[in-house]
């Protein structure tokens, strides 16, 4: 019987043999506890993977929210401040339009106070003078002048103050649609869930936007506009208190200003009035004067020319006495008594002539005085006239003033606006 051949290659003995096997079922062991470890450490690394996916994504649904409020807010203290800045604008406007009504009320005061001093520049002779109704009159026209250049001023200011006012509200504006922007992003962003349809991976979701801004950056920022609009507002109200005090102000200047140079004017009628009654009855008693002076000079012509005749006869007989011859030419009493009664009547005719003259030249300085009393009366008449033409032209002043200056509308808007719209 043939001997059985052994399988060629290289006999392990059985020590060996063994060996493997215990090193295969340690290797097995181990690699199972590894694999062990491994799922362990997995479930936990799942399970804390997933809590931290939930919480962050409650974290940030939270933060979210808590933005969204913020926001609201701030939207909600800008939409008020708009509102506040619009109403501060409309009552601005309105004051602007008042004021621009008190600046044309004044046009006629001035044109009536103008009129009246071209009315009293036609005046004659000594009428034309500088009496206090022309300085009342002056003193109009310059208060008028100061209240037009304080008008202009209030009006041009309450200009620029809409302009501030708009330009405050439109950037507050331009911050609430930013921030109604915001909110509908935000808002947008807190409806998503896991299973929206419209999520999906973005390319670089990490990086940081051009022109962002820190957290206190766009606090600050919508903090100086609702700052800069309640600045601005504030100083419109001081702005209409300013023009409503100044508008009173006026008023009440051109008034007492109007009331004085009334006064004034009729005060200087009254005195004209009595100037001309008084000079009218020294013109009658004038007149009378002159007739009865008149009427004593023609007596006076009468006698003077009566006096001819005693005069030729004394005369005559003076001149026939001389004729007597010799003795008897005597310078007897019947002669004496002659050249008296000559020298009486030339002393007679002389102061008689002397008084004529005298009579004659007061008649003809009566008569002169009488010609200016004329022209002075017909002066003094036109003056009156004019004093009356003056203050009826003044009549229709009465009520505009007062009506077209009243800032009691005004007034009231200005302390509805000032109750508590203007807050921080």
């Amino acid at each position: 019987m043939a001997a059985l051949n052994g399988k060629p290659g290289q006999r392990c003995s059985v020590a060996e043999w063994e060996s493997s096997n215990r090193l295969m079922s340690n290797t097995a062991a181990q690699s199972r506890l590894a694999s062990q470890r491994i799922r362990q450490e997995g479930r936990a690394l799942r399970d804390e993977t997933a809590n931290k996916t939930q919480w962050d994504k409650s974290d940030s649904s939270r933060r979210l929210s808590e933005r969204i409020q913020e926001v609201s807010n701030w939207k909600d203290r800008l939409e008020s401040c708009a509102q506040d800045v619009a109403q501060e604008i409309k009552v601005l406007t309105k004051i602007k339009e008042e004021t621009e009504r008190a600046l044309s009320a004044t046009a006629v005061p001035l044109e009536v106070s103008t009129e009246c001093l071209t009315i009293r520049e036609r005046r004659r002779g000594r009428e034309l003078l500088i009496d206090p109704v022309e300085a009342e009159l002056r003193k109009e026209v310059e208060a008028i002048g100061r209240a037009q250049r304080s008008l202009q001023q209030r009006t041009s200011k309450a200009f620029q103050q809409l302009c501030l006012l708009q330009e405050a509200r439109q950037q507050v504006i331009s911050d609430l649609n930013s921030k109604t922007e915001a909110l509908d992003v935000d808002r947008t962003c807190l409806s998503l869930t896991v299973t929206s349809a419209d999520i999906s991976l973005k390319p670089d979701p990490l990086r940081v936007p051009p022109g962002s801004t820190t957290p206190q950056q766009w606090e600050q920022f919508s903090r100086y506009n609702v700052s800069r609009a309640e600045e601005e507002m504030l100083a419109s109200l001081n702005l209409r208190e300013d023009i409503i005090l100044t508008i009173a102000q006026v008023q009440n200047e051109l008034q007492a200003q109007y009331i004085a140079t009334n006064f004034a004017l009729r005060k200087q009628a009254h005195h004209l009035q009595q100037a001309y009654d008084e000079l009218l009855w020294q013109q009658k008693t004038t007149k009378e004067e002159i007739t009865e002076l008149e009427r004593d000079i023609c007596g006076l012509e009468e006698d003077l020319r009566a006096k001819d005749a005693p005069l030729k006869l004394v005369h005559t007989r003076l001149e026939n006495r001389t004729m007597r011859p010799g003795a008897d030419l005597c310078q007897d009493q019947v002669q004496y008594g002659l050249l008296d009664e000559a020298k009486q009547l030339d002393g007679s005719a002389t102061s008689l002539k002397q008084k004529l003259s005298e009579a004659q030249h007061s008649l003809q300085i009566l008569k002169q005085h009488e010609a200016c009393m004329e022209e002075d009366l017909s002066c003094k008449l036109d003056a009156l006239s004019l004093e009356q033409q003056s203050l009826e032209t003044r009549k229709h002043l009465a009520n505009v003033s007062r009506d077209q200056l009243d800032p009691g509308t005004v007034t009231s808007l200005t302390k509805s606006t000032r109750d508590g719209k203007l807050q921080p």
